[in-house]
């Protein structure tokens, strides 16, 4: 699997213009399909991110501080990028679901009850949609996941609202896209849009995950005071269930969601990918400060 990242920080005055970049970072990386990583670039460079190399994908996470330390604390695009990689790697091959039924068979047996018993195995109680009981497990290669056509994510009202995106050549690929703005009108108001979407042989795209999270935090003292999230888009009828629990995180510091988040979501208590969206919000600080300045200026 190869990846192409990019991500940025940009801020557009309360009189309109054009939007000014305050951060910009770049990742390309390549993957084993076993997810070990081969091969890890950023741009700008960062002298410590080869020591990713060689690192299983699934545990990326528990190594970026001693990657890229700064970063992290500065709350730089690329953190978010590097933690994107670890769902990204996952979800990456269910792009080929679009374009042949023998994807499939890289991942289970062709005998339904092995391939049954491998899929509890791996995936039973992770998350809200694969809780004991999910009719996740009666669809047992996965191939009746809820998916659906998805436009395209510039908005023609507002072409600098996102960067440059690649333009693919036709073949199966998988998109994670992650949108999130904020703005302060009393409190920070924060809307994030997430989405995985992947190609099809006729130029279409379809997603898989898609959430629309709206919250509220104190632009002081930065606590989550409000959170609310729309599940638009998932593969299993059990997933929408994960956003009843995500009251538990208000008031808890936006900073200190990465790690607040997976404690309170645990498991069958959250979803995977609306664990991220949230997860997300602790890069915030850095907006919010950016906010404050522009308005005193």
């Amino acid at each position: 699997m190869h990846f192409d990242g990019r991500c940025r920080d940009i801020i557009t005055a309360s009189n309109g213009g054009e939007p000014v970049t305050l951060a910009e970072d770049a990742v390309r990386a390549t993957m084993a399909f076993d997810r070990t990583i081969a091969a890890i670039e950023s741009m700008p460079a960062r002298p410590n991110i080869g020591v990713l190399i060689g690192i299983d994908g699934g545990r990326l996470r528990h190594y970026l501080s001693d990657a890229i330390r700064e970063d992290r604390r500065a709350g730089n695009p690329l953190y978010q990028l590097l933690d994107d990689l670890v769902g990204a790697s996952l979800v990456g091959p269910w792009a080929w679901s679009r374009w042949t039924p023998e994807w499939r068979r890289r991942y289970f047996p062709d005998d339904e009850e092995q391939a049954r018993a491998l899929r509890k195995k791996r995936m039973e109680g992770v998350c809200t949609g694969f809780r004991t009981g999910s009719s996740a497990f009666d669809d047992v290669w996965g191939r009746d996941q809820s998916c659906h056509p998805v436009g395209q994510l510039h908005h023609p009202d507002d072409p600098a609202g996102w960067h440059a995106l690649p333009m693919l050549a036709p073949q199966a690929s998988l998109r994670r896209a992650r949108r999130m703005d904020a703005w302060i009108d009393g409190v920070m108001r924060i809307e994030a849009h997430f989405q995985d979407s992947a190609l099809t042989p006729d130029g279409s795209r379809v997603a898989v995950h898609e959430y629309l999270l709206h919250a509220d935090a104190d632009p002081e003292t930065l606590a989550l005071l409000a959170v609310r999230a729309e599940p638009r888009i998932l593969p299993n009828p059990e997933c929408p269930e994960a956003v009843d629990n995500i009251a538990r995180l208000v008031g808890t510091p936006l900073p200190k969601l990465r790690s607040v988040t997976l404690t309170e979501l645990r498991g069958v208590l959250g979803c995977t990918h609306l664990n991220d969206t949230l997860r997300a919000l602790a890069d915030m600080p850095k907006v919010a400060q950016a906010l404050s300045a522009s308005r005193h200026d």
